[in-house]
């Protein structure tokens, strides 16, 4: 029974009632007037009394609709939807296979380039851009199908970075668009994570880049196996006479020996220009790319059929220290004269301050988890890393001169997915592209900085 029910019929006695026990009393008219007043009064409160209740009820229903709602959408999640923040949202059934995660990065430079005084070159003294702007989605599709694609909004216009779709099985991923052709290890860690504001001088130098085309990738155990076919950059196949293509592999070998990781690796890279193309440039900025100076630049070689290189690389993650080094050749095949071999290649190392190691997976380098971040209790992940880098442009008459970097960083990860970084190079030049009056040997001082934001 209702609580208006109950009021009503309370309401409705007491008028009932009242005339009787007035004459059942033998009341006087002005009694009898002042009692129908009074049960007037009290049929008011009650009136009033009603719409409160009435108003409870309507609320008590609306909670109990809401209420339906959560546990229905709790009965889907337990279905296999969750839910997962990992910089950004990432949804995902489990059950079904569907995933879709938002990505995205954030890198602001401030540099300083500082050349002997007979260096004429506009990109001296202080700089500053925008490194990276990139969006993008990423997740799997039923059926062992995954997917991504993102753009680069930092040069001002949208670029086109990773688009490729994926198909898994097993320890097998085969891939198909624009991506990755297996470089080096480092080329293949994320900028995000790299202990350095630039890779080793050699990656920049020798044109690694993205580029579409299908690869096959096997990953059992300690053993991590990659070739591909590839064409050329997306922004470079806007006409059909593009025909270069080119083969790599690399193969990785990483064991753990107790709870320290090591890496080891090398890499076959061979690329015909095709007809559209036959030159080459080989040139590197010192350190930092927010100048557009280059101290060591082989020009331009004309008649090149075709390019072939091969890498080495080591590395090893022990606690909070880490190691890496890496040694690239890159020949050139030149129609008409001796075909010059160039070489690149870094050794760093680091540590943490605080109580924080380097991660690693599938073949590269990942970000640092933070241990104790700020904002609870702690003051994030603190490392610092040495690290030296050698770029050598001359061979076979070529003279495109040798670059030494001497480089220091000091990297403040506050919390995942935030960092700061300061970084410091000594460059040392031999036949230089530039002439510092009459001297092609000298020394470049190079200050960086970075913020940086991902997910």
């Amino acid at each position: 029974m209702s609580s208006k029910f109950v009021l009503r019929a309370v309401l409705l006695a007491g008028c009932a009632l009242s005339p009787i026990t007035a004459q059942a009393q033998n009341l006087s008219a002005e009694e009898a007037a002042a009692l129908r007043a009074e049960i007037q009064a009290l049929r008011a409160q009650v009136e009033a009394l009603e719409a409160r209740v009435g108003k409870a009820e309507t609320s008590s229903a609306a909670a109990a609709e809401t209420a339906q709602k959560a546990t229905e959408m709790a009965a889907k999640a337990d279905d296999g939807v969750t839910i997962k923040f990992k910089g950004a949202p990432q949804i995902s059934d489990e059950k079904k296979g569907w995933s879709f995660k938002p990505r995205g990065r954030l890198l602001y430079d401030f540099a300083s380039v500082n050349a002997p005084d007979g260096v004429v070159a506009t990109g001296m003294g202080f700089s500053n851009e925008l490194r990276r702007a990139r969006l993008g989605v990423e997740g799997t599709v039923p059926g062992g199908f995954g997917y991504k694609f993102e753009i680069d909004f930092a040069g001002g216009d949208a670029e086109l970075t990773d688009a490729f779709l994926t198909y898994k099985t097993g320890g097998l991923t085969l891939t198909a668009g624009q991506h990755n052709n297996f470089q080096s290890l480092e080329e293949l860690s994320s900028s995000n994570d790299t202990s350095f504001m630039e890779r080793a001088a050699f990656t920049d130098a020798f044109g690694f880049e993205r580029r579409v085309g299908i690869s096959a990738q096997y990953h059992a155990g300690d053993l991590l196996a990659q070739a591909g076919l590839f064409t050329d950059n997306v922004d470079d196949l806007s006409s059909d006479e593009n025909d270069s293509i080119g083969g790599d592999v690399r193969i990785v070998y990483a064991p753990k020996m107790g709870e320290t990781q090591l890496h080891f690796g090398g890499s076959g890279h061979w690329r015909s220009l095709g007809d559209s193309v036959n030159s080459v440039r080989y040139r590197q900025r010192p350190l930092v790319h927010s100048t557009d100076t280059r101290f060591v630049n082989t020009g331009t070689l004309g008649g090149v059929n075709s390019e072939t290189a091969y890498g080495l690389e080591a590395a090893v993650i022990s606690g909070r220290f880490h190691a890496a080094g890496e040694a690239y050749w890159q020949t050139v095949e030149l129609a008409s004269a001796s075909d010059p071999t160039f070489f690149g290649g870094s050794m760093e190392a680091g540590f943490f301050l605080t109580d924080d190691s380097r991660s690693y997976k599938g073949g590269v380098f990942k970000g640092v988890k933070v241990k104790n971040p700020v904002g609870s209790g702690g003051i994030g992940a603190v490392q610092f890393n040495v690290r030296y880098d050698r770029l050598d442009l001359n061979d076979a008459g070529i003279v495109g001169g040798t670059q030494d970097g001497y480089m220091a960083s000091l990297i403040w990860t506050p919390v995942d997915y935030v960092r700061f970084m300061l970084n410091y190079a000594r460059m040392e030049y031999k036949d230089a592209a530039i002439v510092a009056g009459t001297d092609r040997s000298y020394g470049v001082d190079v200050f960086g900085a970075r913020t940086q934001v991902s997910f």
